[in-house]
């Protein structure tokens, strides 16, 4: 293993890239730590000292820079929100469909409109976290610090999605969700010492932390099941006589991941539930407002069910989005290849959407129960806040293997070994299957 991240140096590319990535998390981890003129960082640190909740949920996914109020607070928060409203769109309108399916300019078009969306969005949200924190006494008053605050969270947002859009190009992996994957493990030194003072404390006892440990084992093992499980169909081509040659007569297989889309029903429901709560504490004054953000704090029925339904909508129409039954059945049928008892053409189709519908549900299910394993946590261990496990720990896991996998590609394309060897010391293989 350590020979194959040896080789990762050999490769003036894939070493650029590496190296690429390294500096722009550092750059996104630096910006977490520049305050936002106007705030009490001392009141603020005490708001999260004893926030729980929706506060530990809302810093998580900003890698902790809400806690210090940074010039990264909104993370990438309003460019996510804005690439679900992109996506939807996208199947509602057939015009934004065809530019998506079209050209580059169509695509590049497409990510314009996301990026004014982001800003949007990031304007919103820079809106409502200001009003809520001078109605908490915790902000400067006066329009000049009020418009300053604003217009450094969304500079800061701004300059996060073009952070991830770099890293996208440039770096290697999901430029997006490598900011999220580096927001999560930069807490994790303090979640470790906060647990262990916990303990030393007699706050959290010996049982409950080995409890903790071994769900949260159980939780990787799992994640990593959801990651690599596969519904493989099979594929028999018919032999074709191509001037003096045969071509076909193999069997092989269709694999249809039970996850097809990752971590990113996670992230789009977690994302776009923090919207309305934004929204709310904008009215925190008004009866309605503070109606509104205990119907969305994390821990409310209400909030846990609408959870549940976005992972699961996600979970189908990112697979919907990325995945298309009727190409698969006509490739087949082109090249002579039929499923075993399934007519070519639609009837293939069907069945392929059929079997894809049916594992999407179990996956989508899977997904929701991990992401739920905080809540759980808190009501078995009495704890306020564990936020390293079920959300965090499904996307540190999913991330961290597409970025290992798309490592692997690259050694093996160039003929090296990879860094995951395959079990009985054959060829080389990344965990993850394109």
């Amino acid at each position: 293993m350590f020979g194959s991240l040896g080789d990762i140096f050999r490769l003036p590319d894939l070493k650029r890239r590496i190296l690429f990535t390294i500096a722009i998390l550092f750059v996104f981890r630096l910006g977490a730590y520049i305050p936002s003129p106007g705030v009490d960082r001392a009141a603020m640190a005490s708001l999260f000292s004893t926030g729980g909740g929706v506060m530990d949920f809302l810093n998580l996914f900003s890698g902790g820079a809400l806690s210090r109020f940074g010039i990264f607070s909104l993370g990438v928060a309003p460019y996510i929100n804005s690439s679900i409203v992109m996506q939807l769109l996208v199947v509602i309108f057939p015009y934004l469909e065809k530019l998506q399916k079209d050209s580059t300019d169509g695509h590049k078009k497409i990510t314009q409109w996301t990026r004014y969306g982001a800003v949007l969005f990031a304007l919103v949200q820079a809106i409502g976290m200001t009003a809520w924190l001078r109605s908490l006494g915790i902000m400067q008053t006066g329009a000049l610090v009020w418009i300053l605050v604003v217009v450094t969270l969304v500079a800061g947002s701004i300059a996060v999605m073009w952070l991830g859009e770099e890293l996208s190009d440039h770096g290697i992996g999901n430029g997006i969700s490598l900011l999220i994957f580096a927001g999560i493990v930069a807490r994790v030194p303090e979640a470790i010492l906060q647990t262990w003072s916990m303990v030393r404390l007699g706050s959290l006892s010996v049982i409950a932390l080995l409890l903790g440990i071994v769900l949260m084992v159980v939780v990787v093992a799992g994640c990593i099941l959801l990651q690599e499980g596969q519904r493989r169909l099979p594929v028999q081509y018919a032999k074709r006589v191509v001037g003096n040659k045969i071509y076909g007569g193999q069997s092989t297989f269709i694999p249809l991941k039970v996850n097809q889309s990752g971590v990113i029903p996670i992230i789009f429901a977690s994302s776009l539930l923090i919207f309305p709560y934004t929204i709310a504490n904008y009215f925190s004054d008004s009866t309605v407002g503070r109606f509104m953000s205990n119907l969305f704090a994390p821990n409310s029925v209400f909030y846990i069910l609408c959870y549940i339904a976005l992972i699961i909508f996600f979970s189908y129409f990112y697979t919907a989005v990325v995945f298309n039954p009727t190409d698969i059945a006509n490739n087949m049928k082109k090249y002579g290849g039929f499923i075993l008892g399934i007519r070519p053409g639609q009837p293939t189709s069907d069945y392929i959407t059929r079997v894809m519908e049916r594992i999407t549900l179990g996956g989508g299910v899977f997904l929701a129960i991990v992401a739920l394993i905080p809540n759980v946590m808190s009501s078995v261990l009495g704890v306020n806040s564990f936020y390293f496990g079920g959300t965090a720990v499904l996307i540190v896991v999913g991330v961290a293997m597409d970025t290992v996998n798309q490592i692997e590609a690259q050694l093996l394309m160039r003929h090296y070994d990879g860094i995951l060897k395959k079990s009985g010391g054959g060829r080389s293989r990344g965990l993850l299957r394109g």
